[in-house]
């Protein structure tokens, strides 16, 4: 696939470059997994141009509440042709109505959540507020789901908890991650495929084999799958490999590629 095909990465990550060093470091032994970037926009752009990706969504995560100006700024300084920033807002900010207000009227189209990083349940229901914001600012919002390398497995954002939000929040624009919620996958096949939620397909194609892997994305509604890889954790080449290798028909690689994301960023 060349360059002008135009795939969209829907969940990659970054960090400011005096801060990136630090951070991964930090990130690689906490999860004992090993980044294939360094976590800078550049080597991201670098990766994107070697992979034939036209635009990346970069996607942030607010572990405190007084995180959001600086997230926020950074977002505007990045923010490109090629790169999609989404900023966060902790789910414990007071001020989270207004934050996301600012989003909006910035023109950025989402945020990230993290369960873990930020701790709480996405179907708590201290959280009902911030999804109704999320909907009447019209907001994308990237939550991981599943479990966390860097956690104990408690089921805080699993499959059954994300049907409960979509059924209370039709309208939200949820996107989850990792085919559904990572390293879950049979309680995301009893759960979510074949209901229109979007699952992007980052560190899942590495974990599962292909013909279930194959399995999972045919049973679910065709428009509502999204190309991912959450670079620099994974090598965005090697996903799209993956990808290919499950010789998904023409109209659906195409949709998981580029249109699906097109459609939902408007």
């Amino acid at each position: 696939m060349s360059f002008s095909d135009g795939i969209i990465d829907f969940h990659t990550h970054a960090f400011p470059d005096e801060l990136a060093e630090r951070a991964m470091s930090h990130l690689q032994k906490e999860g004992n997994v090993k980044a294939y970037l360094d976590g800078r926009v550049s080597s991201l752009l670098e990766s994107m141009d070697r992979s034939g990706i036209q635009k990346s969504i970069v996607c942030s995560i607010a572990t405190k509440p007084t995180q959001f100006n600086s997230i926020l700024e950074w977002s505007r300084n990045i923010r490109s042709d090629r790169i999609i920033p989404f900023p966060s807002i902790h789910p414990a900010d007071g001020d989270s109505r207004k934050r996301l207000k600012i989003i909006k009227d910035e023109g950025l189209k989402g945020i990230k959540l993290h369960p873990y990083y930020q701790n709480f349940y996405i179907d708590d229901s201290f959280l009902f507020p911030l999804y109704e914001e999320i909907i009447k600012n019209d907001l994308i919002v990237v939550m991981h789901t599943g479990y966390d390398f860097a956690f104990p497995r408690i089921p805080m954002a699993d499959p059954e908890k994300i049907l409960k939000v979509k059924e209370r929040f039709p309208e939200l624009k949820l996107v989850t991650t990792h085919l559904g919620s990572w390293d879950d996958w049979d309680n995301v096949e009893k759960y979510i495929i074949g209901k229109e939620i979007y699952m992007e397909i980052s560190f899942s194609l590495d974990f599962l084999n292909k013909e279930r892997a194959r399995q999972l994305i045919l049973k679910h509604p065709s428009g509502f799958i999204l190309f991912g890889t959450d670079s620099p954790w994974t090598d965005q080449g090697k996903t799209l490999a993956l990808l290919k290798g499950l010789e998904l028909p023409e109209e659906i690689e195409r949709a998981i590629l580029r249109e699906n994301a097109l459609r939902l960023l408007g």
